[in-house]
């Protein structure tokens, strides 16, 4: 008897840890505060037991489902119109309840750095703008970095829906809130963003397995890095490598003996340099390593009383901040930008030693010109460029550094863990600002984009859904002389996009910085991204939402007239000068720049030096400054060419 008690026990305690186990599970994606799209289906997924029965609860009526023999399940609710905020219950054995739910708009806000830039790291220009964010129903998912080599995971490493309220959105992307927020201004609709981006990465990383079969050198990858051995072992060998060839840290400044940032510290061989600029534009050949820069900074009293931030605009690559021996500041790598809170009673009135320590390990080294370097205590600042002393710390040996396989450069291994996971929610379409990446090698980038759109559209299964994009912005040095450019390919290639339906682009070829791949203004180009959305998703027809567009060309004699799209109320030069950055050039292809005339809403383009002109080239640059052709709606015209097909 005692056995068949025993026996009963075991049993019961089995039934009961299955049963726990088997609790009912929703993805990450589906929790409170959610945005659930508006006039369509609506999938509620998750896992329970196999064969678990489900009842879900919500806007007052109640829904029946069955898990698989797998544990899987989903029900799909009819659609509903905007609205909110509702509660959802799911039972089974147990019960979750999901509060704060709306019923509105879903936006998938997809690409690289630019698209994952936080409102708080624009602090600055939008201060205005975080501090009277108020807008409860928009709001904004953000998906941790993950990838997967192996192949599309069921779920999210995490997530958590926030609003747009001033303690929220500073983790907002910036583009995609002001998108976000155009559209509410005019619907005052419910917005979800769900932003899946990571800096650095190309669209290939982006695609499905299947979105990529016509490409044979991605899908060798593929199959490859499936081989969880082979990724292991390169990189395994990479890091053994590099590791060996690592140089020990001999930096003079900071050293067990001395220290340069120390106040009591007597300066000995030191040079002078200025901030802003690179080292090797100020007698400093070729440097890899690390620089030491010193100063004397006298501050008043009045600003050592109040809070203060130092500005050191960019460094390239790492920096270090000392002031008065104490570090107050430390960046790692080359892009944010360097704002530093000071403590109360690291300044002190009268002199002052800032010192900072520089690394860099490729490239030109220093602070990057054009850029704010001060410091602030409420509307009192003191500059800091000008002459600094430095000395060299450390000199780093060329070195050949072995590759590894980073996954997150690696084709499908972003989608399978940051997209295949949402391909169940239903959403109105997708925001797109990604390309920096595969500027290096543009010429493959037009049938990729078409890839990852026709994936996209196939996997979600809700038809030609709107893909909106931005093409990249100007940057990196001006070239005043016509000129090849991979960025110019890039944007040409963007612009082949717009032959796919149910595409727009955002132009932002006025928009960017020639010293800094993440630009400031994030404003417009969510705007733009909004105008787009509002004439494409929201059938808005009297939106201009794109400056020019070429459309073709007729050879005049020694002219080219050009003809365009999206001409809006009208062809302009924006400042009222002669429009610039048209080349032309004859059969040689030797382009020399143009002279223009507008005519209604077509361009002459002429070169008395060019007597029989063949071709036409616009803003074809890495960074063409200052373009001024647009249409009355203020939106520049796109970069393009007419040596070569055109979309």
């Amino acid at each position: 008897m005692l056995k068949v008690s025993r026996l009963l026990l075991f049993f019961f305690l089995l039934q009961a840890t299955e049963k726990a186990g088997a609790q009912i599970k929703l993805p990450c994606l589906l929790r409170d505060s959610m945005v659930l799209q508006r006039n369509a289906k609506i999938n509620i997924w998750g896992w329970a037991a196999p064969n678990e029965k489900l009842t879900i609860h919500f806007n007052k009526k109640k829904f029946k489902t069955v898990a698989n023999a797998n544990g899987n399940w989903q029900m799909q609710l009819p659609p509903m119109q905007a609205g909110g905020p509702y509660s959802m219950a799911i039972s089974a054995s147990n019960k979750i309840v999901l509060k704060e739910i709306l019923i509105g708009d879903v936006w998938v806000c997809a690409g690289q750095s630019n698209m994952v830039h936080q409102m708080e790291l624009h602090n600055i220009t939008y201060a205005n703008d975080i501090a009277t964010a108020n807008y409860p129903n928009i709001r904004h998912f953000f998906i941790p970095t993950t990838t997967n080599l192996q192949g599309p995971q069921p779920d999210l490493a995490g997530g958590n829906w926030r609003s747009a309220i001033p303690e929220d959105v500073p983790r907002f992307s910036a583009v995609a809130y002001f998108f976000a927020k155009k559209i509410y201004d005019k619907y005052g609709l419910p917005i979800g963003l769900i932003n899946a981006s990571v800096g650095g990465t190309p669209i290939e990383a982006w695609t499905s397995e299947e979105g990529l079969k016509d490409f044979s050198t991605l899908e060798l990858a593929i199959q490859k890095n499936k081989d969880t051995a082979y990724v292991n072992n390169i990189n395994r060998t990479a890091t053994v490598a590099n590791a060996a060839s690592q140089p020990k840290p001999a930096d003079k400044g900071s050293s067990d003996a001395v220290k340069w940032f120390e106040v009591s510290y007597k300066t000995k061989g030191w040079h002078p340099i200025n901030i802003r600029g690179y080292w090797e534009d100020q007698g400093v050949k070729d440097l890899n390593g690390t620089v030491w820069y010193r100063k004397e900074i006298e501050v008043p009293a009045s600003i050592v009383t109040r809070p203060a931030k130092v500005f050191l605009g960019r460094i390239v690559d790492a920096d270090v901040l000392y002031i008065n021996g104490v570090q107050v500041g430390q960046t790692t790598y080359q892009y944010p930008q360097r704002r530093y809170q000071l403590q109360p009673g690291v300044l002190k009135e009268g002199k002052n030693v800032f010192v900072i320590k520089v690394t860099n390990t490729a490239g030109k080294g220093g602070f990057v010109p054009d850029k704010p370097y001060y410091i602030q205590a409420g509307n009192e600042t003191i500059d800091l460029k000008g002459e600094w002393q430095y000395k060299i710390g450390d000199v780093f040996a060329p070195r050949q550094l072995a590759s590894g396989i980073s996954a997150q450069s690696q084709p499908t291994a972003l989608y399978n863990a940051m997209i295949a996971p949402l391909t169940n929610c239903g959403i109105k379409g997708f925001l797109w600002y990604q390309g920096e990446s595969n500027a290096g090698a543009p010429n493959n980038y037009a049938a990729l984009q078409a890839a990852q759109i026709n994936d996209w559209r196939t996997k979600w299964k809700q038809g030609n859904l709107p893909f909106l994009f931005v093409q990249l912005p100007n940057f990196m040095d001006a070239s005043y002389l016509p000129t090849e450019s991979n960025w110019a390919l890039m944007r040409e290639a963007q612009l082949k996009t717009l032959a796919i339906p149910n595409t727009a682009m955002a132009v932002a070829i006025d928009l960017g910085e020639w010293n800094d791949i993440h630009p400031d203004n994030k404003k417009d180009v969510g705007e733009r991204l909004a105008l787009a959305a509002l004439s494409l998703a929201y059938a808005e027809k009297n939106i201009v939402h794109s400056g020019p567009i070429f459309e073709n060309q007729v050879i005049d004699g020694g002219k080219i007239i050009l003809s365009f799209s999206n001409t809006g109320s009208g062809i302009i030069s924006k400042d009222d000068e002669e429009l610039r950055w048209f080349a032309i050039a004859g059969a040689d292809k030797k382009f020399v720049w143009a002279k223009t005339k507008i005519e209604g809403n077509k361009i002459l383009v002429w070169h008395d030096a060019v007597s029989r002109p063949m071709y036409v080239r616009y803003a074809w640059a890495d960074n063409p400054v200052d373009v001024n052709f647009y249409n009355r709606e203020g939106l520049p015209a796109s970069p393009f060419r007419t040596d070569t097909s055109s979309p």
